[in-house]
């Protein structure tokens, strides 16, 4: 692989991190919405599940933390990026006036392999 290359399966793994933790987020929030939905339709009281309410809003709070990691991760890796003097890569999904997100199956795949 050259530079390019591997620059762009770092970069393609980076947004693929940054989309599942999203997915992750707005999945535990669902989560969260169904447990309250199903406690008012069988007219529970809030007392009902509680704990466990409470446990689904401290995954969110995780999740929220993690993303707020790889997004300083993001950072991290564009400044090290322009240290060392290669310029500006546009790889992976970008959300430019008008223009579509790319999603992850569009987005082409190289794995780096140890050898």
């Amino acid at each position: 692989m050259n530079k390019d290359q591997v620059i762009a399966s770092v970069a393609g793994d980076l947004h693929a991190t940054e989309a599942a933790l999203d997915a992750a987020i707005v999945q535990a929030s669902t989560l969260v919405q169904s447990m309250i939905g199903a406690r008012t339709a069988m007219s529970l009281s809030p007392i009902v599940g509680s704990g466990s309410q409470a446990k689904a809003m401290e995954t969110i709070a995780a999740l929220s933390a993690a993303r707020e990691a790889i997004v300083a991760c993001h950072d991290e890796l564009q400044k090290d990026h322009r240290r060392m003097g290669w310029g500006t890569y546009a790889v992976g999904p970008l959300d430019k006036e008008g223009l579509p997100l790319a999603t992850a199956a569009e987005m082409p795949v190289e794995r780096l392999r140890a050898v």
